[in-house]
C-alpha cells in the first residue's frame, strides 16, 4: 500500500530545468516551427507551380 501514497509527479522542478524548458518552448515556438511552417507552403506552391510548368495553368482547354 505504500506505493498508493506516493505523491503524483509535479511540473515544480529545479529552476535551472523550468528554465530549459521554457527556453526549449520558445525556441520552437518562434524559431523552429515557422520555419517549418513556411517551408511546407512554400514547397506546396513550388509543386504546384511545376506542375502548372509541365501540364498548363488549370481551366477549360484553349479553343482552336
Amino acid at each position: 500500500m505504500p506505493e498508493l501514497l506516493q505523491r503524483a509527479p509535479t511540473t515544480d522542478g529545479p529552476p535551472s530545468r523550468r528554465r530549459l524548458e521554457f527556453l526549449t518552448f520558445l525556441i520552437l515556438a518562434f524559431g523552429i516551427w515557422p520555419l517549418v511552417a513556411v517551408g511546407v507552403v512554400g514547397g506546396y506552391g513550388f509543386i504546384v507551380w511545376m506542375i502548372q510548368v509541365v501540364f498548363g495553368p488549370p481551366g477549360p482547354p484553349a479553343a482552336h
